[in-house]
């Protein structure tokens, strides 16, 4: 347990000490924001600060957190160390700029940015990539929860009809202003959600059972796989994760202040940095105690499963039940945000306004086609899941290097310490480029050449980015 606390600790001291350093950096003012001077009554509402935190936390939050982070224990202390630092330094600097860039200028989408920053032939190519992700997300994050909502609920209520169920949710959350359902039901399941980890978290200390410590080593007997890159992509929404910066922008048009952002922003993810580390701990105790594989059945224990027991086993009837709501409310409140995102983000590319709902629908019909086509494939055998979700996961983690880059060049561009992005986005580059050659669903390249590639591709990075920064190096500063 002395390194989890130690962990916990680090997480909470990033906030105030390293998150305060990132917004000194940016320099937030009194100017007035887009909620305030492009009021819509659809996108760009003024909320409270609280229930903005509240919803980019439940945006964020998703099943990456829970169920990454116990996929991720498997590496051991290991991951312990990635969600700390990967938190602190990457992910929470990451969420901050995505979303103040997007208040900045005037609540651009995230491959607006991209483009502002890296060219317009990288914002097509963004723009294409973010919008496979936001169907992917929608797609995969509805059948794990219909599977949980359906062990729940009488026989009759199968996973099929909670599938239709949710789906038809997101129609309503992707078409309808931010405030109507959003706005009034992502702030009682991020407490649910919050109110799960803090209960898993007493229970740890309650339990105090025998984790592993960094100082005995960082692998395990459970995990085969390199630590490098599997673990780097196991744990994306609890480290870093790109999801999360087509999220920020979301909210970017509801924040009445700047100043608000150190909180909104990098707290949330440091929120749920503290929420996955909670629960990579509990799954290392958890498997400890069971093993990966259930005796029973012979099956791999899944981040469901080892959700599901945990809360049941530590909270109680009513604790658990709430636990598990929890857990199904997360996906849920992420898939249909990242719907919403979608249809921002093709209205922003083809410049449709949104206010009227005619215009919401000529671009939402598209997306919820391809969705249910995705929906149809992952359903349609056993592998179709999972081949589904590890290129969800590539892309995810992809798509944070792109955003770590155009920060980057935004940084460098007014004169500002470049290096809290630069080195992320070298190691995230690194990571991906890695991880598509050496997984099977990639080219199946050995270790040993996938990380002769990863390492080229992170070499060109730097070169690129040092030639670059030659040529604009006597340029005076921009303005942010």
């Amino acid at each position: 347990m002395v390194t989890f606390t130690l962990c916990l600790l680090a997480l909470v001291a990033g906030y105030f000490l390293y998150g305060r350093f990132v917004e000194r950096v940016f320099g937030p003012d009194d100017r007035k924001t887009p909620a305030l001077t492009r009021t819509d009554g659809v996108d760009y509402i003024p909320m409270p600060t609280w229930k903005i935190f509240m919803i980019q936390f439940l945006n964020i939050a998703g099943l990456g957190p829970i169920f990454g982070a116990i996929m991720g224990a498997q590496f051991g202390t290991a991951s312990y160390l990635w969600i700390v630092l990967g938190t602190i330094f990457a992910g929470a600097v990451h969420d901050f700029f995505s979303g103040t860039l997007s208040i900045r200028h005037d609540g651009e989408s995230l491959p607006e940015i991209i483009g502002r920053y890296l060219g317009q032939r990288t914002k097509t190519i963004s723009c294409i990539f973010t919008m496979i992700l936001m169907i992917l997300v929608g797609a995969v994050f509805v059948s794990g929860p219909a599977e949980l909502l359906a062990g729940m609920t009488p026989d009759y209520l199968d996973a099929m009809f909670w599938i239709v169920v949710i789906f038809l949710y997101y129609v309503l959350a992707t078409l309808l202003p931010v405030d109507k359902i959003i706005g009034k039901v992502y702030p009682l399941f991020a407490a649910a959600l919050l109110f799960m980890a803090v209960g898993i978290l007493v229970m740890l200390y309650v339990k105090s059972p025998d984790l592993p410590e960094m100082w005995n080593g960082f692998g395990t007997k459970y995990e085969k796989n390199p630590i490098f890159p599997m673990m780097f992509i196991s744990i994306a929404c609890g480290a870093i994760s790109g999801f999360h910066a087509t999220q920020s922008p979301l909210m970017a048009r509801c924040m009445t202040k700047e100043k608000h952002c150190r909180p909104v922003f990098y707290g949330a993810m440091i929120t749920e940095g503290i929420v996955a580390l909670i629960w990579a701990a509990a799954a290392t105790y958890f498997f400890h105690e069971n093993g990966i594989v259930d005796e029973a059945t012979g099956r791999a224990y899944s981040g469901a499963m080892v959700a599901t027991q945990i809360s049941k086993d530590w909270l109680g009837a009513v604790g658990g039940v709430l636990a598990i709501l929890g857990i199904v409310a997360a996906p849920i409140t992420s898939g249909d945000t990242a719907l919403r995102s979608a249809r921002l983000i093709a209205a922003d590319f083809l410049h449709i306004e949104q206010k009227s709902v005619k215009k919401r629908l000529l671009i939402c019909i598209p997306i919820f086609a391809l969705t249910i086509a995705v929906l149809v494939y992952s359903l349609s055998d056993a592998e179709g899941f999972k081949i589904i979700w590890r290129y969800f996961a590539w892309c995810n983690q992809t798509l944070s290097v792109f955003t770590l880059w155009a920060i980057t060049v935004c940084l460098a561009l007014t004169k500002k310490p470049y290096w809290i992005t630069y080195l992320p986005a070298l190691l995230m580059t690194t990571v991906c480029t890695t991880y598509i050659c050496v997984a099977p669903e990639g080219l199946g390249l050995s270790e040993r050449t996938s990380y002769v590639i990863g390492l080229l591709a992170c070499m060109i990075a730097a070169a690129w980015f040092t030639s670059w920064q030659r040529k604009h190096r006597s340029q005076p500063a921009s303005k942010l």
